[in-house]
């Protein structure tokens, strides 16, 4: 079939080219009768009027078939001027768009022929010149024309959509006639000649459900309450056929996935009508007991089912929730259960759907129920407490084996267990109380103090005598009652001071009591004197009646020379039933004291200091001695820095290289110019010395041994130390260096030292004199000397 359709194609393209060609031949024999219209006159160069040739060009809009295939050239037409006369001496000249590649032409006859086969989606037209040539010298005959030559298009181009494959939804359940999706195809042929490129649409697959429009390519339902439930997805093939959909139109399809979206039109169904659940007695509230599912068959949210309790026994047992994820009612329990008191309940369960569609509201109700039993099982149970916490009370101080209380437990199964009690001695470390195993009967095992603990909280343990790990645990708070075994005492140790000129019946302090004894047994404390003392010649108590007392003088004037302290028993008693009382010793110290009742000083010994000087006076003269010893002090210390400097000063730091003097001295009559401190440098004191115009590589540590005392008075030892510590330390400075003098002085038989600097120069002075001062000018009398025997040897 397909040969057969293209030999059909290739005899319609010889056709359509066979008419072209007889089309332009017709035209091209009724132009060349057709006189020129167009002309007019142009002036020359020098004035003169030249006369133009009328047009002589007979032609008409060419055309050319596309796709043409066949052996030849195909002839596009036929270009003429008036003046050609046949004899061959025009020349015609083509030129433009595809001239010479394309479209060639016979210069002689005029006959443009295509070389090659033309696409009209590729190019639609031509544009050209042509012009009439003198043969021999090239002289246009005629001015150049324009002309166009047209692709003349035929249907070779099927139509093709926008996308292979599309995707639509609608809603289920959709009226006929409603819109999905519009596809859209293209023909490349040309829509303004011949059918080429109408198009028109049609369904090949998806029928009945779907159908599309012919001209628009809107595709519609079909079918009424297409349900999404019973098939959701259809596939759909459109074609689109060119030629108007007539016979040899070339055509294209595409793919069209339909998909029914959901909507609410299924209720939820429960797949039974009655679910059997068990529970046991020992489970906790809240925990589940069973799940129900409603189905939907819908999806979404319209598929969300809610699920509630609306009747039944167990209303105020039991609750119900919704797991959304799977769509379940999840049964929980509420309250704790009792399979003596009750074995099973009974609940109506309803699950509705969340979001309801009003267009479907008749399909309705959405919702439905179902029954639940629940059966309660029977579990083994531990013993209960007939309560949940229990408090005691027994009186502190009582008899070992006095009965505290009794606690009870029971065995809530039916079995009814014999019970075993016993304390948990984790909370009894001290083993106060013991308990009867058998009925519950606490006692106390030692006495008990509430001073100590006034709370003892231990717990119970209940036990099935047949099953040990069925237990049972209950705290007990246990009360100690006060009883009245604490005198009241001193609420501090209180020392009180009363002045010598203190006057009758001043007080001088309050004081008040403690009781370790609850209220009940403390307070009101009641403060009194033993009737042994009670006319006291000293002092008197009274009671404030507010749980304290004040003490007062009783006589005027206290001596410290005859008796600096009293001690004063009070009795202190407290309200308790019997009541108990001590008696505490209050400390009196007799104290000095200035005319406003401040003390002064409460020690016997000050009384001597009146025989002699006040305390002024001996405040004076010790500041007079202190000042004295500082002055001794100052004195002697600046008398030993004048003998003895501890510091050297930076010029006469003799760690350098060069030593500067600003003043020499007097000469051999300056007995202190020589400074034993110049040697002592406190950086040699400790053994090292160090050099400031070099960075020493390591440091050096003399022998212990060459270490001179600082006061050393023997020079001699000292230099000689010295030296050698000098000659064995690589970083210590060279000592013997040039000395460079700075200042004379005056005074000196020796004359002016400058004459170091005219060793060289001729002089008459005679140094021989330089022998006589001794070694340390040794240096010097070589030098001079040396001169006279350089002009001996000379």
């Amino acid at each position: 079939p397909k040969m057969k359709e293209d030999h059909c194609l290739h005899a319609a393209l010889l056709c359509l080219g066979l008419l072209s060609y007889s089309q332009a031949l017709t035209t091209e024999r009724l132009n060349r009768t057709r006189p020129s219209l167009h002309g007019h006159h142009e002036k020359g160069k020098e004035g003169q009027v030249l006369h133009r040739s009328k047009r002589g060009w007979v032609w008409n809009q060419f055309f050319v078939i596309e796709e043409y295939t066949g052996p030849d050239p195909v002839l596009v037409g036929r270009l003429h001027s008036d003046i050609d006369s046949g004899d061959g001496n025009i020349k015609y000249i083509l030129s433009g768009e595809g001239a010479g590649i394309i479209f060639v032409i016979d210069d002689k006859s005029g006959n443009i022929h295509a070389t090659k086969t033309l696409d009209r989606e590729e190019r639609a037209q031509y544009t050209l010149t042509a012009q009439a040539v003198d043969r021999n010298t090239n002289r246009p005959l005629e001015p150049p024309s324009e002309f166009i030559v047209k692709v003349q298009d035929i249907n070779d181009n099927p139509p093709e959509f926008l996308h292979e494959n599309y995707h639509a939804n609608v809603p289920e359940r959709s009226n006929v006639g409603t819109s999905v999706i519009q596809v859209t195809a293209s023909d490349a042929d040309d829509p303004t000649y011949g059918n080429s490129a109408k198009l028109v649409y049609s369904i090949l697959e998806g029928q009945p459900y779907f159908s599309v429009e012919a001209q628009t390519g809107i595709i519609r339902t079909a079918l009424p309450n297409m349900d999404r439930e019973a098939k959701e997805e259809y596939h759909v093939v459109i074609q689109a056929k060119d030629m108007g959909g007539h016979m040899g139109g070339l055509s294209g399809t595409t793919k069209v996935t339909i998909t029914l979206t959901d909507v609410n039109d299924n209720p939820p169904k429960f797949p039974q009508s009655v679910y059997q659940m068990s529970v046991s007695e020992a489970a906790v509230p809240g925990e589940e007991v069973g799940r129900v599912k409603a189905k939907d068959p819908d999806i979404g949210e319209n598929g969300l089912v809610a699920y509630s309790i609306i009747d039944g026994d167990g209303m105020d047992m039991f609750e119900i929730t919704t797991d959304y994820e799977t769509q379940e009612g999840v049964v929980k329990l509420k309250k704790t259960l009792d399979y003596e008191t009750k074995k099973s309940y009974s609940l109506k369960v309803e699950a509705a759907n969340v979001h309801i569609d009003p267009k479907f509201i008749s399909n309705g109700p959405f919702k439905d129920t179902v029954t639940v039993k629940i059966a309660v099982e029977d579990a083994d149970e531990p013993p209960v407490f007939l309560k949940p916490s229990y408090v005691f009370e027994v009186q502190e101080n009582a008899a070992s084996g006095t009965v505290v209380g009794k606690v009870h437990a029971k065995d809530p199964d039916a079995a009814n267990s014999a019970i075993r009690y016993s304390i948990d001695r984790h909370t009894d470390l001290e083993r106060f109380f013991v308990i009867n195993a058998e009925d519950g009967n606490i006692k106390t095992i030692k006495a008990l103090d509430r001073e100590e603990m006034a709370w003892h909280n231990i717990s119970v343990f209940a036990v099935e005598v047949h099953k040990q790990h069925q237990e049972a645990k209950v705290p007990i708070a246990i009360k100690v009652v006060d009883v009245n075994d604490n005198a009241p005492k001193f609420a501090a140790a209180y020392e009180a001071f009363v002045c010598e000129n203190a006057r009758s019946n001043q007080q001088f302090i309050t004081i008040s009591a403690d009781d370790k004894d609850d209220s009940a047994n403390g307070p009101r404390f009641i403060f009194s004197l033993p009737p042994e003392i009670i006319h006291n010649p000293n002092f008197t108590l009274r009671d404030n009646r507010d749980n304290t007392a004040s003490v007062l003088v009783r006589r005027e004037g206290f001596s410290r020379q005859k008796q600096d302290l009293y001690l004063l028993p009070i009795v202190i008693s407290d309200g308790g039933v019997p009541p108990l009382s001590s008696t505490n010793t209050l400390t009196i110290r007799v104290c000095g004291c200035d005319s406003g009742g401040s003390l002064l000083s409460c020690n016997a010994e000050a009384y001597v200091l009146n025989a002699g000087l006040s305390t002024g006076a001996l405040i004076a003269i010790l500041a007079c001695i202190v000042i004295l010893l500082v002055i001794v002090v100052l004195f002697v210390t600046l008398k030993r820095q004048k003998k003895e400097p501890l510091i050297v000063f930076e010029e006469e730091d003799v760690r350098e290289n060069i030593i500067t003097y600003d003043d020499e001295g007097g000469g051999e009559e300056d007995t202190e110019a020589f400074d034993i401190a110049t040697l002592q440098n406190p950086d040699g004191i400790n053994g090292f010395i160090p050099r400031k115009d070099i960075k020493p590589e390591y440091q050096y540590l003399p022998r212990p041994g060459l270490r001179p005392a600082p006061n050393s008075v023997d020079v001699d030892d000292f230099i000689n130390t010295r030296i050698q510590e000098a000659d064995n330390d690589p970083t210590a400075p060279p000592y013997d260096s040039i000395q460079i003098y700075g200042y004379e002085g005056r005074g000196s038989v020796a004359g002016s030292l400058s004459s170091l600097e005219s060793a060289t120069t001729d002089s008459d002075l005679d140094y021989d004199y330089l022998q006589n001062w001794g070694p340390r000018f040794k240096k010097l009398a070589d030098l001079y000397g040396s001169k006279d025997t350089f002009d001996d040897d000379s």
